[in-house]
């Protein structure tokens, strides 16, 4: 069976030519003459054809050695890249990471994090996926995803769940609506206008509607659309209130003349994790966007 050329048999054949003397070769190399020439035989062996002109004031290539030296250059220039690029994949500063994020982190804060992160390490590939929050959850559990981001009410199963975020749930109306001038205002309190409900909040939606059963009321949805932009435009001409994070909404508010309320309920209060199958097993990439965001998060906690 042919023999495999190897680096090494190449790097040899490309020190000879360089050298002119399979001495000087092997001396630069720190191999011993004959291991060089055996290695140079087996290559000429492997081809069936002379690769050197020898002579008594040394070595030179033959038109087949000069063909062989313009490919092993390449290669070796090739493997070069290689291990640079290799060398920076175990050092974290180049690799590929999957991060899974519920809607309310994508629309809060997560594109600006994720943008800073992406500056300072131009060969990082990050890969974002929206999902609901037990899909997050599942997601990274399954290997789907390095990260997830994810509500702190979602945070069950075998995995590593770090405090994150924070958010507050607000009431969102146009200039028009009666409850404009209230500055905060108890979610009983909005039970008597219609709601607008976000398809991709259905457990807020769904926790909204036992919550008004707890007061002996109907929480009414006049309609549910798919989008922030679709509920911010049919708030902005009085078709109904939404209750949507206060720090999704901010930067709107001037956009669609929208009138922003806090909620005072207790539950109200909502807070993001990361969750993570094995902090300690990421690959460096992906820790380094883990730190990455838990520096920049405003308050840090100690993990669940």
């Amino acid at each position: 069976m042919t023999q495999p050329l190897d680096h090494l048999s190449l790097y040899l054949f490309i020190l000879v030519c360089d050298e002119g003397t399979i001495a000087r070769a092997g001396e630069r190399a720190f191999i011993a003459p004959s291991a060089v020439s055996k290695r140079i035989s087996d290559i000429e062996a492997r081809f069936g054809t002379p690769l050197l002109k020898r002579s008594k004031r040394g070595v030179e290539p033959t038109p087949a050695g000069q063909a062989l030296l313009r490919h092993a250059r390449s290669l070796t220039r090739a493997m070069e890249r290689l291990d640079s690029e290799l060398s920076e994949y175990a050092e974290g500063a180049r690799g590929h990471v999957r991060v899974l994020a519920n809607v309310s982190s994508i629309m809060e804060f997560l594109p600006e994090e994720l943008s800073d992160f992406m500056l300072d390490n131009p060969r990082i590939q990050v890969d974002i996926e929206e999902r609901f929050s037990p899909d997050v959850v599942r997601g990274v559990m399954e290997g789907n995803a390095d990260l997830g981001i994810c509500r702190r009410s979602m945070a069950v199963g075998n995995l590593a769940f770090l405090p994150y975020r924070q958010d507050h749930l607000a009431v969102v109306v146009s200039a028009s609506h009666p409850l404009a001038d209230r500055t905060r205002i108890a979610f009983e309190d909005t039970l008597d206008f219609d709601h607008l409900g976000l398809s991709a909040f259905a457990t807020l939606n769904t926790f909204m509607r036992e919550d008004a059963q707890t007061h002996g009321r109907e929480l009414r949805f006049r309609s549910y659309v798919s989008s922030f932009d679709a509920a911010f435009r049919l708030v902005q001409f009085g078709l109904g209130l939404a209750v949507f994070p206060l720090e999704a909404v901010a930067r709107y508010r001037q956009l669609f003349d929208l009138r922003i309320i806090p909620l005072t309920d207790d539950w109200a209060l909502g807070e993001f994790v990361i969750c993570v199958r094995d902090r300690d097993a990421l690959s460096l990439s992906a820790r380094r966007l883990l730190d990455h965001l838990l520096l920049r998060a405003p308050t840090r906690q100690t993990m669940v």
